[in-house]
C-alpha cells in the first residue's frame, strides 16, 4: 500500500498544568517510531503506511492513560490516494 498522511490531535483529560507534558510524551513516542512527522500547534501530521500509523494512534491513547488521563479524546484525519500522498507535496513550497 502507498503512503498516506494522518493527522492526530490528542486531548487527554488531565489537570490543565499537565496537558503539555502528556502531549510531549505522545510526540516523543511518535518520534521513537522513526516515521516522518511534523508537529503543529494543534495536531501532529505523520506520513507512512496506514496500518503502521493506526498502531501509532492506538499507542498514543495508551500513553495518555499511562500518564494519568482518565479519558482521551482524539481527532484523526486521514488523507489517502491510491498512488500515495506526501506532506512535502502539500506544504513543501511554504517551507523556508
Amino acid at each position: 500500500m502507498s503512503k498516506i498522511n494522518l493527522s492526530l490531535q490528542v486531548l487527554p483529560r488531565v489537570p490543565d498544568e499537565r496537558i503539555y507534558q502528556v502531549v510531549d510524551e505522545v510526540i516523543a513516542y511518535i518520534d521513537s517510531t522513526g516515521i516522518n512527522y511534523e508537529v503543529g500547534p494543534m495536531e501532529t501530521t505523520m506520513e507512512g503506511e496506514i496500518d503502521e500509523l493506526l498502531e501509532i494512534v492506538k499507542g498514543a491513547q495508551e500513553i495518555c492513560v499511562k500518564q494519568g488521563a482518565t479519558r482521551v479524546m482524539s481527532v484523526v484525519k486521514i488523507d489517502y490516494k491510491p498512488e500515495g500522498v506526501t506532506m512535502d507535496e502539500k506544504v513543501g513550497k511554504y517551507r523556508k
